[in-house]
């Protein structure tokens, strides 16, 4: 073979060596280790519990599939009147990787609050959803917090935690607000964000941006005067349900995926 044949040979595997992306076992897009908690077609796996309205209760069709994508929507809404809602996988986890795609589109109901516009999030270690009262808004929960820019040149992360009805640790110091934000960037427009979640029960959890880690905090329990609180005298806790929100603001969801992982 002709010398310039061989370096033009070698030239072009060093080009595809260097621009082929590296897949690791736990990738997303390798998706034999994954649930996909949301399959593309249908809710059967999921129940919701909008605030004032009966367990499984979605009169205004607020959690629905077209083409694909989990939408939630507020087209059938005349006002929002503070009907929180919330979307529940039917079964209860502890240590996981959770994978969670969406995307804020639209303009937000008339009547929801203003912190609310380009707000949503995804429920971890969830009450179980029988166990709410009718017109109990949020579930005893850990949420990571979804947030959209608003276009005001003010940062704005997504990825964060907030605390309803619990309480979390901020390397050693019990986390001072019911929100402690990220260090994430600010995604504007209707662009669609991955976000990945560890659990590890009682311990760690982490969410990932990209690959970077945005959000750290541990020792997850209920606040003394949560709801849930008598079903778990300890208040530590180790587990329970995945739940995503609506709040006021149109957001899709085209992935929402789970990979168990092994306890330490």
């Amino acid at each position: 073979m002709p010398t310039f044949i061989r370096a033009l040979a070698a030239m072009l595997l060093t080009f595809l060596l260097a621009t082929t992306p590296t897949v690791f076992a736990a990738d997303p897009t390798t998706k034999a280790e994954w649930l996909e908690l949301f399959n593309g077609e249908d809710l059967n796996d999921w129940t919701v519990k909008i605030t004032g309205q009966p367990l499984g209760q979605d009169k205004h069709q607020t959690f629905r599939v077209s083409n694909g994508i989990l939408e939630v929507r507020y087209d059938q809404y005349t006002a929002f009147d503070n009907q929180f809602g919330h979307l529940f996988y039917n079964q209860p986890f502890t240590h996981y990787e959770l994978l969670v795609e969406y995307r804020f589109v639209g303009e937000q109901l008339r009547g929801g609050p203003d912190w609310a516009t380009r707000n949503s999030g995804v429920m971890l270690h969830a009450q179980e959803p029988a166990s709410m009262s009718v017109d109990q808004d949020f579930p005893d929960s850990v949420e990571a917090q979804f947030l959209g820019g608003l276009g005001n040149n003010k940062p704005r992360p997504t990825g964060n935690v907030c605390t309803p009805g619990t309480e979390v640790m901020l390397d050693d110091a019990l986390a001072p607000h019911h929100c402690s934000y990220s260090s994430s960037a600010t995604f504007y427009g209707d662009q669609w964000v991955q976000i990945r979640i560890v659990v590890n029960g009682h311990g760690n959890i982490i969410h990932t941006i990209g690959d970077e880690a945005v959000m750290r905090y541990h020792s997850a329990q209920l606040s003394e005067n949560a709801s849930s609180a008598g079903d778990n005298p300890s208040l530590k806790l180790e587990g329970g349900y995945i739940a995503l929100q609506s709040e006021s603001h149109p957001i899709d969801f085209r992935r929402v995926a789970l990979r168990v992982i092994n306890a330490p």
